[in-house]
C-alpha cells in the first residue's frame, strides 16, 4: 500500500507544522479529520481542500459538505475522493481551509511517498508536531480568568520593586573591589 507523507503548515507561521502520513486509498475526509486532531480543533465546522500550485493559488475544491462527486460540479466530495486520486506531482500542494467564518488556512505539501506500511500503525498518522498549534477559540490552555489571577498575584508595585531589587549586594561588591586593589598593591 502506498503511504503519502504530507507537511501541513499553518499559514500564519511556517514554523508551526504537522507531518501526516496517510494511505493513498484513504479519502480527503480522513485527511481532514487527521488535520483537525493534529491541530486540536473541535471539528464542528466545514472545511475545504483546494488543489494548489507553487504560489498557493487555489484550484479545484473538495468540500466536506459535498457528499457525491458529480460531473461539472463546483466542488468534489471529501467523502468519495481518495487522496491518491489528486496526486499528480512529486511535490503536490493543497490549501486547506477550516471554518469558513474564521478561515483557518493551512498549506499542505507532499514531502514523501513510501511503500513501507508500519506494522500496527493506524493511518492517517501524525508523525511529527512542530510549533504550538493556534487556539481555535481565544487563548489556548489557560482561561482568561486564570491569567488575570496570575497577573494580580505577582503584580509588584513600584515600592516593592525598589525594595526587592534595589541596593542588595551592591555594598559587598564595592568592598570586594577595594580589598582587591589593596591586596594587589602589597604584591609589588
Amino acid at each position: 500500500m502506498t503511504i503519502l507523507r504530507f507537511r501541513v503548515y499553518w499559514e500564519e507561521d511556517d514554523q508551526t507544522y504537522r507531518d501526516v502520513e496517510i494511505l493513498g486509498n484513504q479519502t480527503f475526509l480522513d485527511f481532514h479529520h487527521c488535520i483537525i486532531k493534529a491541530y486540536e480543533f473541535d471539528g464542528k465546522h466545514t472545511a475545504s481542500f483546494y488543489e494548489s500550485n507553487e504560489k498557493w493559488y487555489k484550484g479545484r475544491e473538495l468540500n466536506s459538505e459535498v457528499l457525491v462527486n458529480k460531473k461539472d460540479a463546483p466542488a468534489l466530495s471529501m467523502v468519495k475522493t481518495p487522496v491518491s486520486a489528486l496526486i499528480s506531482l512529486p511535490d503536490q500542494k493543497f490549501v486547506y481551509i477550516y471554518d469558513p467564518a474564521k478561515k483557518w488556512t493551512f498549506h499542505i505539501e507532499l514531502i514523501g511517498v513510501s511503500k513501507d506500511e508500519v506494522y500496527r500503525r493506524v493511518y492517517p498518522f501524525v508523525l511529527r508536531k512542530e510549533g504550538i498549534a493556534p487556539a481555535q477559540y481565544g487563548i489556548k490552555g489557560v482561561a482568561v480568568d486564570k491569567i488575570m489571577e496570575i497577573e494580580e498575584k505577582y503584580d509588584l508595585g513600584a515600592d516593592e520593586m525598589a525594595e526587592g531589587f534595589g541596593d542588595e549586594g551592591e555594598g559587598e561588591a564595592e568592598e570586594n573591589t577595594e580589598s582587591m586593589t589593596d591586596d594587589s598593591a602589597n604584591d609589588f
